[in-house]
């Protein structure tokens, strides 16, 4: 996997995975293990881009000022997109065949996955950070997700989570 730069804009980590199956984000993080969500009912990509057509995305780094979601289940494939002032869930009228992570890489957004859901996170007290489109990334993602505030941290802690894990899984069970 290429890592991320400035210029590298179709990060694509699912066409060398697809044997291996999604990353499980909650065993990412433990001691090495081949990754046991290979048969996982729901598997998640994240894409990242954007433009700043809203003066406070300005900030944030070009091509990384939004991220949103693209599940895939044995019907087919929802997106779930944070848009200002609302949320976007669609179906989509496309085969579970179809390569949709493939499709957002050509169309210039960087994508990571698969990943599999982790569970719910269990919690006394809401979480006091705003609903933003990371916020929804990581929501997703469940209890494994990494910890981030823009589009840029998150796609950096998920590139170093698929890199551990695919250095898990190339050295360990060769004996």
């Amino acid at each position: 996997m290429a890592a991320a730069g400035e210029g590298d804009r179709g990060v694509i980590a699912h066409d060398d995975r697809s044997a291996e199956g999604p990353v499980d984000l909650n065993r990412a993080r433990q001691a090495p293990r081949l990754r046991a969500a290979r048969d996982a009912q729901q598997q998640v990509w994240i894409a990242f881009g954007g433009e700043a057509d809203q003066l406070w995305l300005r900030p944030l780094r070009r091509g990384f000022r939004h991220c949103f979601a693209a599940l895939r289940d044995e019907a087919g494939w929802t997106v779930v997109e944070p848009l200002t002032g609302r949320l976007l869930v669609a179906r989509l009228a496309v085969p579970m065949e179809f390569d949709l992570p493939g499709f957002y890489a050509r169309a210039g957004l960087a994508v990571l996955g698969p990943f599999a859901p982790g569970p719910v996170r269990a919690r006394t007290l809401p979480t006091l950070l705003p609903f933003t489109c990371v916020g929804l990334c990581r929501a997703v993602l469940g209890a494994g997700a990494p910890f981030a505030l823009t589009p840029w941290g998150l796609f950096r802690r998920l590139v170093k989570i698929l890199k551990n894990d695919r250095k898990n899984v190339l050295t360990t069970g060769s004996a």
